[in-house]
């Protein structure tokens, strides 16, 4: 799913002037290790660092065994007040659209008063095809759970015995398609932000398989 948005997230990282990546609202981390192994091979000393509202410590350390150029913050790091000394590419993967218009646009006016480059991005759209993906998601979890790991018995139970799991992917799903801005809404975002003429804004979709990875990279002009 991220392949396509390898060359934004290169663009930012050089535009940031720091060859780190903060990312903001990390849940895990576990989405950003494929993208980190590729990543690297043109980036040999990117770091990243993981953030969040509410620290998952545990799966933060389960992500850093994975490679050893995660780091991460242990207390909570808010995306609408960033602290200073996290300097690099803010990245969003998949969570922007938790956000009503008045905390988004505080999450990038944040990154225009600290001068920090910005890169956001979703996998869903408010659209029919993607509302229609989204229904299908019960039977890639039926699909793929067997294979995730590490394995669970209590994964097996609340997905095959008592559904709990497909059930609550699906209303995710469709929740976050119906929440996800669209390109004209985050335009508009934009141009309400204190000094958004200093900085490029790139707000597009790029095709991903069979759906689209919506992505906003804001960099500081030079």
């Amino acid at each position: 799913m991220y392949k396509p948005i390898i060359p934004i997230i290169k663009k930012g990282v050089k535009r940031s002037g720091e060859n780190q990546i903060i990312d903001l609202g990390s849940g895990g981390g576990g989405g950003l290790i494929w993208l980190n192994s590729e990543l690297n091979k043109d980036i040999p000393d990117l770091k990243i660092i993981l953030t969040d509202l509410y620290p998952n410590i545990p799966a933060f350390n389960f992500t850093k065994e994975k490679a050893d150029n995660f780091e991460y913050v242990e207390t909570p790091v808010d995306a609408r007040n960033v602290p200073t000394e996290l300097k690099g590419l803010r990245t969003l993967f998949l969570t922007f659209h938790h956000f009503k218009p008045e905390d988004a646009k505080l999450i990038l006016q944040n990154a225009i008063d600290t001068n920090s480059s910005i890169a956001i991005f979703e996998g869903q759209e408010r659209s029919v095809q993607s509302i229609i993906a989204m229904l299908l998601s019960p039977i890639s979890v039926l699909l793929t759970t067997p294979f995730i790991r590490p394995f669970k018995i209590g994964r097996i139970i609340f997905t095959y015995l008592i559904p709990v799991v497909p059930l609550f992917v699906l209303w995710d799903g469709i929740v976050s398609s119906l929440r996800t801005y669209s390109v004209k809404e985050m335009n508009r975002l934009v141009e309400d932000l204190n000094g958004t003429e200093t900085y490029d804004w790139e707000i597009s979709k790029v095709k991903s398989g069979p759906g689209v990875v919506f992505y906003l990279l804001g960099t500081k002009k030079d």
